[in-house]
């Protein structure tokens, strides 16, 4: 029982972001990294007619390869979820639960499922299926924590992002109305009904302006370019809200990581369970090595 606790953990580890401390899960996660660029290069390459038709086959088995590592990988981080720590008081099955239904385990499953569902359902659009497996480039979330802190800055800051979207939504409806009335006579197939107008709405308010439709009329260049205004500010307000949250979490983080070594230096060094506690947290934190040991290093000096 015990050596089979011992490869569990183990498992979870070679699974797990890696550190320069441990190679073989840096290698591990090196390969995967690769293996799931090649597969977002494929799925690209395929797209292109006379490159699918030359090499077919080695993208097959290029597909096959990659649906077995794939499959082998979720496995595993199935049957290793119990060794997460962090969920200490979680029974194996509920951490397993718990890994299947979470952002990166469905992720994992749908990395695998657009190639399985074709033995099953022969029938399904494959050219769908193809696309579905660019889903494996946000397997790289297994490895960064970009998405997961993108979401919780949203979460963290809902009241002010919905604000924001409320605003812009009203501006989109009101630019769009008015849009309507000023232009539907000059321009019936562009501007035939509010709906139609509000492609115009959507792209003049986030300031992309593609140009494919525009205003012709005074009234309605003028409208245009109230429009304009509003979503310079109304858009400005939405990116700085999320910026402003990205950087409050980098400031929590640098400080939950500093209260940790603290504690851990209460005695005057840091032990082996402290020291193995606090890089544990730097994964989950997703901190630099050099931003950690230098941490470490002022720290210690000021004790």
């Amino acid at each position: 029982m015990k050596k089979y606790i011992q490869i569990q953990n183990r498992t979870y580890e070679l699974l797990a972001r890696g550190s320069a401390k441990d190679l073989q899960s840096l290698i591990v996660d090196i390969f995967l990294f690769v293996l799931i660029l090649l597969n977002v290069t494929a799925v690209c390459l395929e797209s292109v007619s006379f490159i699918r038709e030359s090499y077919s086959t080695s993208f097959l088995y290029f597909e096959i390869f990659s649906v077995i590592i794939f499959s082998i990988e979720y496995i595993l981080r199935v049957w290793s979820a119990p060794s997460q720590k962090n969920k200490v008081s979680k029974s194996a099955f509920k951490k397993r639960l718990g890994y299947i239904f979470s952002f990166t385990g469905i992720i994992d499953l749908a990395a695998i499922l657009p190639s399985i569902l074709p033995i099953f359902f022969g029938g399904l659009d494959l050219r769908w299926l193809r696309v579905l497996r660019l889903l494996r480039l946000l397997k790289i979330s297994n490895y960064s924590s970009a998405l997961e802190d993108f979401f919780s800055a949203i979460k963290e800051e809902w009241q002010s992002f919905s604000a924001a979207l409320y605003l812009i939504l009203i501006a989109l409806f009101l630019s769009s109305s008015l849009m309507y009335i000023a232009e539907h006579e000059a321009q019936p197939d562009n501007f035939s009904s509010i709906p139609e107008t509000m492609w115009w709405g959507l792209i003049t308010l986030t300031t992309v302006g593609y140009g494919d439709v525009s205003p012709v009329t005074p009234l309605g260049k003028i409208i245009g370019a109230f429009t304009a205004i509003m979503g310079v500010c109304t858009v400005a307000l939405l990116t700085g809200i999320v910026a402003t949250s990205f950087s409050n979490q980098r400031s929590r983080k640098a400080a939950m990581f500093e209260a940790e070594i603290n504690e851990a230096l209460k005695d005057g060094f840091i032990s082996d369970d402290e020291a193995k506690k606090i890089e544990e947290l730097r994964k989950k934190l997703n901190l630099s090595e050099e931003h950690s040991k230098s941490l470490i290093d002022l720290m210690s000096d000021k004790k």
